[in-house]
């Protein structure tokens, strides 16, 4: 790390007067095993490193990056950042940002078990984890994909402002793609397991929950047509909370692509709703201590009881906006600072998914959703999916469903919530989600 802090350091040191310099230097490892019928379908392993340079003179940014470390190559992408900036459009908002005075609440999220683990081992975890979820259950007829996979990021951002901080990270996680198959009708089910590294991964959790998602839903029929009240399960509830929050991103707020500019204030979904994007929370996989900028992170509250309270911000957004930076720029050495969360968690509720389940006469515990992206118009919130699941009668989980769809606006959705979950699952993209109840849900079927 501290060679890291070195290189942007130096590149800092090379600024001209009057010129605002920032140098991102970044380098990472990522292995990936994919196992089908016990032998290795695929594997990769690549190192990558880069250098990105922002450089400022009388608000025109020139931006530049390549993927070596080597001096020469830093010397000539300084020179073109610099050519850059000759050409562009002058914004009177473009500055780098500045120390802002903060202490980073340290976290400790490399674990060296993805380096030292063998790669012997990190394939038989691929090969194991196929051939466990196959003898897991005798209606499992194969595997589409079984996947061992971890990474391992380091970065040092310098800058003429005064600004010099580093971060690093680890990742390792194990997925399988299950199939299902009865009286010549096949499903899919998805499980992973996700840690820091290696060491800490268990199959079991992937193979479980992929079994449990592939064969529940075998004998699925399309429901009648009606206005009920759903459960999300977590995995659901956080793809609903991620276009949410992407609807509270700055960027899209200053360009008026956002149903939810100017309701700062307002209440925006039910009180039984609050959001926190916290990257201090080291229980999160995207927790850090410091933005893509070197602001220093801390939480930031965007919905409280269902009252918009923030949007997330760079310090470009920030400034152009009046807001200010909530530190959430992110970015990689090939790229300017963009907008996004790190770790947004949801306030848990009283009540577990079993119990929100069991308070339910009628309705769908939904399961899975598919086209949720495409289906979504960000700007004006209205959206359509489709979903499946399992019917609750009387409390309790029923038959299985399939080829239904939910149409309505994200708006009314998420003023519809009437229970958040009480756990917490903590996943993959670093979001801390629960179930989610919502009433009065228009579900189109047969």
């Amino acid at each position: 790390m501290s060679e890291l802090v070195h290189i942007a350091e130096g590149v800092v040191a090379h600024a001209n007067p009057g010129e605002q310099l920032e140098a991102f230097v970044a380098q990472g490892t990522s292995t990936e095993v994919k196992a089908y019928n016990g032998e290795v379908e695929s594997f990769t392993s690549a190192q990558s490193a880069g250098v990105g340079i922002r450089v400022i003179v009388d608000h025109r940014v020139g931006i530049a990056h390549a993927g070596s470390l080597d001096p020469e190559v830093i010397a000539e992408t300084l020179a073109e950042a610099r050519n850059n900036a000759e050409f562009a459009e002058p914004d009177e908002w473009m500055e780098l940002a500045k120390p802002d005075g903060g202490t980073p609440i340290e976290h400790d999220q490399w674990d060296e078990s993805v380096a030292s683990t063998p790669t012997a081992d990190k394939v038989q975890m691929a090969i194991d984890l196929e051939e466990r979820t196959i003898g897991a259950d005798e209606r499992i007829s194969g595997i589409r994909t079984s996947v061992y996979s971890d990474s391992s990021s380091e970065y040092a951002l310098a800058s003429t402002t005064g600004i010099s901080v580093s971060e690093r990270g680890t990742g390792a996680h194990v997925s399988v793609l299950a199939l299902a198959t009865d009286n010549d009708e096949t499903k899919v089910g998805s499980g992973y397991d996700v840690h820091f590294g290696p060491a800490k991964l268990d199959l079991d959790v992937a193979v479980t929950d992929a079994v449990r998602r592939a064969t529940q839903l075998l004998g699925a029929t399309q429901p009648a047509s009606s206005r009920l009240t759903i459960v999300l399960e977590p995995r659901m509830a956080a793809s609903i909370v991620g276009i949410v929050v992407g609807m509270l991103n700055g960027e899209r707020v200053i360009k008026g692509r956002s149903p939810f500019a100017d309701r700062i204030g307002d209440g925006i979904a039910s009180p039984v709703l609050s959001l926190t994007d916290d990257p201090t929370d080291s229980r999160s996989f995207g927790a850090t201590s410091v933005d893509g900028e070197g602001q220093t992170c801390s939480p930031t509250l965007l919905l409280k009881e269902g009252e918009l309270m923030s949007f997330l911000q760079n310090t470009y957004t920030g400034r152009r906006s009046g807001f200010g930076t909530t530190a959430n720029a992110t970015r990689g050495y090939a790229s300017s600072p963009g907008v996004g969360p790190h770790a947004v968690i949801m306030a848990p509720g009283e009540s577990t998914m079993e119990e929100l389940i069991a308070s339910i006469p009628h309705g769908v515990l939904v399961t899975s959703m598919s086209g949720l992206h495409s289906g979504v118009n960000p700007v004006s919130g209205d959206f359509s999916v489709g979903v499946e699941g399992l019917a609750i009668r009387d409390g309790q989980r029923a038959e299985p469903l399939r080829e239904a769809t939910i149409a309505s606006t994200m708006q009314k959705l998420l003023g519809d919530i009437s229970a958040v979950g009480s756990e917490l699952e903590w996943l993959p993209g670093g979001t801390g989600a629960a179930a989610l109840m919502v009433s009065d849900v228009s579900l189109s079927g047969a």
